[in-house]
């Protein structure tokens, strides 16, 4: 790949705020039409990369691209092509949805006429047309999302970076963003997404970048990050005591390695594990059926992206190693 493949090119990022190393040559390469996750605990330089990617801040050395177009030398023009919605929605309860999406037009010097068209799309295309005309004091949460992400669309840009878009929603306002993002991503937008919620990360990233303390860890797409932990585990939960022993007989002929194989006394609970778990899950049942062993659960637990993010970080993502970064 060239340069021009790339939505958001960044090689050896660094940022310095006094004794702090937000960012200490962070790379990114994120290809066009993709969600790409940027996950990383609180201070692990999140914020920072997109502060930096948006033309917000500086940085003391390397270099960053954005939609083709150098962020130092050319932010007039990376700013014409990205969009970007903070932590912090940025819409004005004292005038209604519609007329918060004109304004953002107008503010982009976009006509009057033009920023009115604009805004009855992007309430269409986010399912506000029924509230257009009601202030958004009045909106859920997940609401006040969605129009804050339409405005952030008002010049329809081919980056989008969102940073955190769901900190503080309940599930159903986190679902609806998740929807209005997956929307964005059909329709062509490269999706920039910090997050620390890894079910987040596991819904909606092609691709997750993780890092900590400013320097990348690892990349990679969710199933990938999973897989580097280990493989799939069988679990057999016996409904009777008695059927223990031979439940974990048959586990472990089942087992790609016998000498992992966890077997609870308490739960009633063996756990080994398998290569290709669609079919030892059926055989494993076939053979219960057979001898006549009846199982309170039978499953197959795959590695998480919480367990991956823990063995590969060595903490959770709501741990802060350093301070978080610093607004400037």
């Amino acid at each position: 790949m060239t340069t021009s493949d790339y939505a958001v090119l960044a090689e050896g990022l660094r940022k310095r705020y006094r004794d702090n190393h937000a960012l200490d040559g962070l790379d990114l390469a994120v290809p066009y039409g993709m969600v790409y996750g940027l996950l990383g605990p609180n201070g692990a330089g999140k914020t920072t990369a997109v502060r930096i990617l948006s033309t917000l801040i500086t940085w003391d050395s390397g270099r960053a691209e954005v939609a083709g177009h150098d962020v130092a030398r050319s932010p007039r023009q990376v700013r014409h092509r990205i969009g970007l919605t903070g932590q912090h929605t940025a819409v004005d309860d004292k005038i209604s949805a519609r007329h918060n999406l004109v304004l953002f037009g107008r503010l982009f010097h976009i006509s009057t006429a033009a920023a009115r068209k604009r805004a009855d799309e992007l309430l269409e295309q986010f399912s506000l047309t029924d509230v257009a005309d009601t202030s958004p004091k009045k909106f859920s949460g997940g609401m006040r999302r969605r129009l804050d992400l339409a405005s952030s669309m008002i010049l329809a840009p081919r980056v989008l970076f969102l940073d955190e878009p769901t900190t503080g929603l309940d599930p159903a306002g986190r679902r609806e963003v998740w929807q209005a993002v997956q929307h964005l991503a059909a329709g062509g937008t490269t999706v920039l997404l910090t997050t620390h919620y890894l079910d987040e990360a596991d819904k909606l990233c092609d691709r997750i970048g993780v890092i900590d303390h400013g320097r990348n860890v690892v990349d990679d797409t969710p199933d990938g990050l999973k897989r580097r932990i280990g493989k799939e585990r069988l679990e057999i939960v016996a409904a009777e005591p008695e059927d223990l022993p031979v439940i974990t007989g048959l586990a472990e002929c089942a087992a790609t390695d016998s000498s992992d194989v966890v077997v609870d006394d308490t739960e009633l609970s063996v756990n080994v594990p398998v290569a290709d778990g669609a079919r030892v899950l059926t055989e494993i049942a076939s053979d219960l059926r057979s001898k006549g062993v009846a199982v309170a659960d039978l499953g197959i637990r795959r590695p998480t992206l919480d367990e991956a993010f823990l063995q590969l970080t060595g903490h959770t993502t709501t741990q802060s190693g350093d301070n978080e970064e610093v607004s400037v």
